[in-house]
C-alpha cells in the first residue's frame, strides 16, 4: 500500500468537542487535510514540541524519548494506519541495533513523539480519502472545493482582540503565569502577541 506523507500544519481549539484540539496534519505536496480531534494534554505536548519550549521538567513524552535514546532506540516514521468509527490508529517504526518493530500508538501520542524525533508522519490513501478535506482551489474549473474550518473565525478574533486590549507589562505577567501552569496553546498565542508588539516599535 502506498505511504501519503503528511505534515502539522495547524494546532487550535476543536469546534466540535468541548476541551478538546484539532492537530491538522497537511499531505505534503498536496492540497488534501486530515484533521484529527486530541485532547488537551496531548496538544500542549505537540505544540511544546513544536515551539521547541523548554518545559522545567519533562513531559511524558520528552521521558519517552529520553527513555528510547538511553537504550538507542530509533524511531524512524509514523504510519497512521486505520480509522475506524470515527478513531484514527497509529503505529511507531522503531528500531534498535538488532530489530526494526511496529508499535501501536494513539494518534496524538504517536504525533507528539513525531515532532520529538524529527521523523516523518504517514498514513494510507483510503484514510485521507474518508477522513479527509479538499483546501480551495481555483485551479480549471474555478470552482472551490470544500473546506471546513477547524476554529470559527469569531473564536480568533475573540483571542487576539484579548490579548490585544492587555499593556505589554501584563502580556509578560500573563506570560509568565501561563508557563507555571504549563499552558502552552496559550502561552505561544502571547509569546506572538507580545512579539509582533515588539516588531512595531
Amino acid at each position: 500500500m502506498k505511504k501519503i506523507e503528511l505534515e502539522i500544519v495547524a494546532l487550535s481549539h476543536s469546534i466540535t468537542q468541548t476541551h478538546s484540539y484539532a492537530v491538522v496534519l497537511g499531505e505534503v505536496n498536496g492540497l488534501r487535510r486530515l484533521p484529527i480531534v486530541i485532547g488537551g494534554f496531548e496538544a500542549q505536548a505537540i505544540a511544546v514540541a513544536l515551539e521547541k519550549m523548554q518545559p522545567s521538567r519533562p513531559l511524558t513524552h520528552d521521558l519517552m524519548k529520553n527513555f528510547m535514546s538511553a537504550f538507542i532506540i530509533d524511531l524512524h516514521e509514523i504510519i497512521i494506519s486505520d480509522l475506524q468509527e470515527g478513531i484514527f490508529y497509529s503505529k511507531l517504526i522503531c528500531s534498535s541495533d538488532h530489530d526494526t518493530i511496529e508499535i501501536d500508538s494513539r494518534t496524538s501520542d504517536a504525533l507528539a513523539l513525531a515532532v520529538r524525533f524529527g521523523c516523518p508522519v504517514y498514513t494510507y490513501e483510503h484514510i485521507l480519502e474518508s477522513a479527509g478535506i479538499l483546501m480551495e482551489d481555483t485551479g480549471a474549473t474555478g470552482k472551490k472545493k470544500k473546506n471546513t474550518p477547524v476554529t470559527t473565525q469569531e473564536e480568533r478574533s475573540s483571542a487576539k482582540d484579548d490579548l490585544r486590549s492587555l499593556s505589554l507589562e501584563d502580556l509578560h505577567k500573563l506570560l509568565n503565569d501561563v508557563l507555571e501552569h504549563e499552558d502552552y496553546i496559550r502561552a505561544i498565542a502571547i509569546r506572538d502577541e507580545i512579539n509582533n508588539r515588539n516588531k512595531g516599535k
